[in-house]
């Protein structure tokens, strides 16, 4: 997945009310307010005079014309903060098949409702197979070298998702939570369970339950986000 507009790099002056962000352009040394598309915490990605990547528009209906996209951690490495890239990057990973755990599926719908009042991130279904619901979580956070953990801050949302899955996979449907990487310097993925035990022990519930476990990373540059490979669980 191609960013829409090329982006031009910045350097962060401060993140405040989670969806805002005061950066000096490079290019120009312009102070400009961008959006951040990130409600989490993002820890040890928000730090005053960090190199990030911006996306500008020209959309009359934005008041912000510029979006933050990328940490650049300025030795090669990436992070994506903009928290609805993992599902379109996602997305064009399962209509070409290229997830080999969910490989056979051909029929891939996002955003149907489920649950208690939810949307799933995207429901797969294939003749002969049971219906896959699949939710995604953005993974950004990491606290050492290669591994990245999940959450970065407390979500009951995230454990009410766990509970609803659950659910499905009581109903003999595949349910699955996919945590996707968006960081280029991970190799292992675990929970931050001092962050939020609440979610720890839904996850270890909706395990029990017989919900599944996927981590892939990414692949993420100035031009671009797409899902790579694997990475190890150490849950």
């Amino acid at each position: 997945m191609r960013f829409q507009t090329e982006l031009v790099p910045a350097r962060l002056m401060r993140r405040y009310k989670r969806f805002l962000a005061d950066c000096v352009l490079e290019e120009c040394g312009t102070e400009i307010t961008a959006h951040c598309a990130n409600p989490g915490s993002m820890m040890g990605l928000a730090e005053p005079d960090t190199r990030v990547w911006l996306e500008p528009n020209d959309d009359p209906k934005k008041k912000l014309k510029y979006g933050w996209r990328l940490v650049d951690h300025e030795n090669g490495h990436f992070t994506g903060v903009d928290t609805s890239l993992p599902n379109r990057a996602l997305k064009a990973a399962l209509i070409a098949r290229a997830l080999p755990p969910l490989a056979a599926y051909p029929l891939v719908r996002p955003e149907v409702k489920y649950g208690g009042n939810s949307r799933i991130d995207f429901l797969l279904s294939g003749d002969g197979l049971p219906d896959a619901y699949v939710e995604v979580k953005s993974v950004t956070l990491s606290r050492q070298p290669g591994l990245a953990e999940f959450p970065d801050s407390v979500t009951a949302r995230g454990a009410k998702h766990l509970a609803e899955l659950s659910e499905m996979a009581k109903a003999d449907h595949r349910a699955i939570m996919l945590y996707l990487v968006q960081r280029t310097d991970i190799t292992r993925f675990a929970l931050a369970s001092d962050i939020d035990p609440a979610y720890a022990a839904a996850y270890r519930a909706a395990t029990a339950a017989g919900v599944e476990t996927f981590c892939f990373g990414t692949n993420i540059s100035p031009q671009g986000i797409e899902v790579s490979g694997p990475l190890e669980i150490a849950i």
